[in-house]
């Protein structure tokens, strides 16, 4: 299984649940979190064969900021 990590504005609950069915629709992910309690909120991907434009493309469509983890 692959990990990625993304540095976004998704800071509450709420927005959690705003970002849910966008990330929940993608195939290649199998599970994910976001801390909210770090003050970058770091989005953590676990899946097979993960696409990181395709995590990228699900956060901002559900209008959110995003960029990968260095």
């Amino acid at each position: 299984m692959n990990t990625l990590q993304f540095k976004t504005n998704i800071k509450c609950s709420g927005c959690v649940s705003a970002v849910t069915p966008f990330l929940n629709a993608k195939e290649d992910i199998e599970k994910w979190q976001v801390d909210t309690a770090n003050p970058d909120k770091i989005l953590t991907v676990e899946g097979e064969n993960l696409d990181e434009d395709n995590v990228i493309e699900a956060v901002e469509k559900a209008g959110y900021q995003i960029e990968p983890l260095k």
